[in-house]
């Protein structure tokens, strides 16, 4: 593994970066204290590139590397964790499915407005019995002549109330379990899709999460993504993505953490000392960079992993447990260094810490990828 950066690497590192200080953060604030997604600033981040970084060209692959390492840069410049999460559940969870699996005609009629930012994608699969246990689904699919009838509902899905299209998982043969669950990419204005409002909650309160219950949705047999059983394997193939790369802004947010933990620390006076010269706080600070730095080698390792196409469930499951835990802990120490101050809303260091806890439960709970860390490890 090479982690050197070309000096146009870090060009765009730091354009990226500005950008998202300049353009991202302006009433961050105030969208989150009303549950606000910003469809104006989804397109701004489209028209900076955004979207497209992890895409295959006929020029370029993907690389993993380049969008994981873009990805941190837009963390660090942007204090919206909600923005920088959706992108990045787009990006995994819907386009490289779409463009590893699609038909040529499903992505020419799809993958450019999402890539350009008109278009928003979910990806649906949860529901209220499964979750965790991502197969267990209650959804059906029911051919009809050339179309698919569509029946159930999905829950707790990013992204579902301002969705024009979605990859619908659902069963069509139950007696084979998920060897029979298919995948569909759905209009968001076919007859019998309908979205829910956004479902507040404590945290990335400027993503919108929301429920899609399907009611005789009936889809053309050529949204069918793959064939008919190759759900569990879209599956897999996205979560390989999205579980290894999500975090990659959080990267970006405990280095913009550290910044300004030391700037307060080092300009901050108690008893004629800045309280950084105090064990207490200099060992916070120590910690959050530890964290960082333990944090950035598991998600460069991954990513050196997925573009050198090499299996990588055990590492993305350390990955997401350790990635995760330390934003929390970064977050709760950056509150305790800035003390009261940082418990006030308008520093935005309360709001990182409530942003921080769902990443310990999105893209597969802490508790089940250490079943899986134990289970490859031989218990």
């Amino acid at each position: 593994m090479d982690f050197s950066r070309t000096p146009q690497q870090l060009e765009l590192f730091r354009s990226t970066r500005d950008f998202a200080a300049d353009v991202l953060n302006g009433d961050v604030s105030q969208r989150d204290q009303n549950n606000l997604f910003s469809r104006s600033l989804w397109k701004a981040c489209a028209d900076h590139g955004v979207l497209s970084w992890p895409m295959a060209t006929t020029d370029q692959p993907h690389t993993a590397a380049n969008a994981s390492y873009l990805m941190e840069a837009l963390g660090q410049g942007c204090e919206d964790n909600g923005l920088t999460f959706a992108l990045g559940a787009q990006m995994w969870s819907v386009q490289l499915p779409l463009q590893h699996f699609g038909s040529q005609e499903l992505i020419d009629a799809t993958l450019p407005g999402l890539i350009s930012g008109e278009t928003i994608g979910a990806f649906a699969i949860t529901e209220a019995g499964s979750g965790s246990d991502a197969f267990a689904l209650q959804t059906t699919a029911t051919l009809d002549g050339d179309h698919y009838l569509l029946n159930g509902e999905k829950t707790m899905i990013t992204l579902a109330p301002v969705a024009d299209v979605a990859i619908v998982f659902a069963t069509t043969n139950p007696a084979v379990k998920q060897w029979g669950i298919s995948a569909f990419l759905v209009d968001a204005k076919t007859p019998g899709f309908t979205a829910s409002e956004n479902r507040p909650k404590m945290g990335l309160r400027t993503v919108p999460f929301g429920d899609i219950t399907l009611d005789n949705c009936r889809v053309p047999a050529s949204c069918l993504l793959a064939r008919e059983g190759a759900g569990s394997s879209i599956f897999s193939y996205s979560q390989s993505w999205e579980r290894s790369l999500v975090l990659a802004p959080q990267l970006g947010a405990m280095q913009r953490l550290i910044d300004d933990s030391v700037a307060f620390a080092n300009n901050r006076h108690r008893s004629n000392s800045a309280i950084g010269k105090h064990q207490a706080v200099s060992h916070r600070i120590a910690d959050m960079r530890i964290r960082l730095e333990t944090s950035r080698l598991l998600l460069y390792k991954i990513a050196w992993l997925l573009d050198q196409g090499q299996q990588n469930l055990l590492e993305a499951a350390i990955a997401k447990t350790h990635i995760s835990e330390a934003f929390v802990e970064t977050c709760h120490d950056a509150l305790s260094i800035h003390g009261g101050s940082g418990y006030i809303t308008a520093t935005g260091i309360e709001r990182n810490l409530r942003d921080a806890v769902g990443a310990t439960i999105y893209g597969g709970t802490v508790d089940i990828q250490r079943n899986i860390i134990a289970g490859m490890t031989g218990v």
